[in-house]
């Protein structure tokens, strides 16, 4: 157990900085994802199940006691809604991939974008998650006195990326925008709150959600729509 632990809570120090090799790992699986997703390959969402548990342990300050000694209940919680929307989407898309013949590596599906009625109800969901939840995350404290400002911030983040999320699993052009709107708000947050990798991450996530938008645009001009019975593959 002890070499466990001090895996566990190993760190790097850059410029005086702790960091935990946990979220340097969790990043990189993260981006490992992200790099699946644009190439619409199922092992995209396992990829990001193993990201997504290290990075819970990260933000979760209060019970895993992270060097910032800082808690992000939104980034933590998203982690958690990453996981089970991923395996969702894992799902979705095996569905996809069997009901269509296609072999273990080829795409899943073609993007398109939402229809007007999708993309007025995931609006409507992200406006109001945050409302709700900046209220939730202010009256459970970050463990410091913390502005409003920084549970809005976190909220935004944290219903973004759920949006961001299943729209992906829905295969909607819609998440690499939804992305960029998380990441507008989520690298100032997580600098302010001396997540540096994450921020780092962020920034490079922010060039690669512009790649994967136009990636995507090209492939919905120019590949035939997914066959997808609605009775086989429902939401």
């Amino acid at each position: 157990m002890n070499v466990l632990e001090r895996l566990f809570d190993a760190q790097l120090v850059i410029a005086g900085a702790p960091i935990l090799w946990r979220e340097i790992i969790g990043n990189l699986f993260g981006f490992a994802s992200a790099l699946g997703g644009m190439r619409r390959r199922v092992w995209a969402w396992p990829i990001g199940i193993v990201g997504n548990a290290l990075l819970f342990t990260v933000f979760f300050g209060v019970a895993f006691n992270n060097p910032q000694h800082e808690t992000l209940f939104g980034q933590a919680a998203r982690q958690v809604f990453f996981i089970v929307t991923s395996v969702y989407g894992w799902w979705r898309w095996n569905q996809v991939r069997r009901l269509n013949h296609q072999g273990d590596d080829a795409p899943v599906l073609t993007p398109r974008w939402a229809t007007a009625r999708e993309r007025v109800g995931y609006v409507v969901f992200w406006v109001v998650g945050v409302a709700v939840c900046q209220q939730v995350f202010a009256a459970l404290g970050a463990g410091f006195p913390a502005p409003r400002w920084y549970f809005v911030c976190d909220a935004w983040i944290f219903v973004g990326s759920i949006v961001a999320t299943y729209a992906m699993a829905r295969g909607w052009t819609d998440f690499w925008l939804a992305w960029i709107g998380v990441d507008l708000v989520g690298v100032p947050l997580l600098l302010h709150s001396g997540f540096y990798p994450s921020a780092v991450l962020y920034v490079v996530y922010a060039a690669f959600v512009l790649w994967g938008f136009t990636v995507w645009l090209r492939v919905q001009r120019t590949e035939a729509p997914t066959r997808e019975p609605e009775r086989a593959v429902t939401a």
